[in-house]
């Protein structure tokens, strides 16, 4: 017998190679070609090493000597600008899939993406909250037209209602535009879920939530009395629209003197203490006018005087509910939260 099971052979016809996996009679063999066995006569096979050094080829390469080309006889590709929309900051989520163990896909994780889609650099502090605490805290900047990786949230955390905030200030500073711009996301289960559905019937792969349109102009307010103002020419507004004239309002204060003043060192305890109460009185006022839900002020351990007067301002406030000074992870005992009715 010429051949033996495990030779490597050729077929003649098609110049295929094959392995023999059988010894069918003295003159046929069973060959396996890439998984396919079929039946052949030993005198259509032969040795690929007899073949390659004594043989010449039974097909040769039809490939034809290609014409050398240029680049000057290259088609010129005419470049396509395709101008950049102009459509505000937006937060945006990419739902990583995996198949479970009956195959289908399911939503691991999603990435959270921060896309500035405007002609402005902003800076920026984030926060991500599960029921009031403080899972993950980051600031930076982001230039225009950029889309910047915020971290990953596990799908399963979505039913701990997560609160995406942010506090916005100009990268290049501008005396008419606000100092800071506060907008916050709060994902609710259902939507996300829906939201999922969608995508997976249209094909595409993002859903997102536009956090605001255009960074709001600064709002002086003149201290005049309104007749004054009219009198000088100034529009006054229906008190139905003063909220969306109003400076923004922050969800949270921080009330450490060096937050609020470059130079500390400069003012003695009462003045530092003055300080301190202008300004949450100020953000109090603005988180009230603006129907915030809830408030919270930084003021720190300390001797606890700063905390027993803002305790005081809170008690004849009649649009305060509660107010609080727990343990909280983020601050510890050094902060007050502060919830109103309306």
């Amino acid at each position: 017998m010429k051949f033996q099971i495990g030779d490597k052979v050729v077929v003649l016809h098609s110049n295929d190679d094959g392995e023999v996996v059988d010894i069918i009679n003295e003159k046929m063999v069973m060959v396996d070609v890439r998984g396919v066995k079929f039946p052949a006569y030993t005198d259509q096979l032969d040795f690929p090493y007899f073949k390659r050094f004594t043989e010449k080829k039974l097909f040769p390469d039809k490939k034809e000597k290609k014409e050398k080309k240029f680049i000057d006889d290259l088609p010129r590709e005419k470049k396509v600008i395709k101008d950049k929309v102009v459509d505000g900051v937006w937060l945006t989520f990419i739902p990583i899939m995996v198949p479970d163990e009956f195959g289908d896909d399911v939503v691991e994780e999603l990435k959270v993406h921060l896309i500035n889609r405007t002609q402005t650099g902003y800076k920026f502090t984030y926060k991500l909250n599960y029921f009031g605490d403080s899972s993950f805290d980051l600031i930076n900047q982001i230039h225009p037209f950029e889309d910047f990786y915020l971290h990953d949230v596990p799908f399963e955390n979505l039913n701990d209602s997560p609160n995406f905030s942010f506090e916005f200030s100009l990268v290049t500073p501008d005396k008419n535009k606000a100092e800071y711009y506060e907008a916050s996301l709060k994902l609710k289960p259902k939507q996300v879920f829906a939201r999922i559905e969608e995508l997976k019937k249209k094909g595409e792969a993002t859903f997102s939530y536009k956090l605001f349109d255009t960074y709001p102009p600064r709002v002086e307010d003149p201290g005049m009395d309104m007749s004054v103002l009219t009198s000088k020419g100034y529009k006054v507004y229906e008190a139905s629209q003063t909220r969306q004239h109003l400076e923004p309002a922050k969800n949270e204060i921080d009330l450490h003197i060096e937050k609020l003043t470059p130079d500390p060192d400069a003012l003695d305890n009462l003045e530092k203490l003055d300080l301190q109460l202008r300004t949450f009185e100020k953000y109090l006022d603005l988180a009230i006018l603006h129907h915030k839900p809830a408030f919270i002020a930084i003021h720190g351990v300390g001797s606890g005087k700063l905390r027993d007067e803002i305790h005081e301002i809170l008690r004849l406030r009649k649009e305060v509910k509660s107010f609080f000074n727990k343990y909280h992870p983020a601050y510890g005992y050094g902060a007050t939260e502060i919830y109103f009715q309306y």
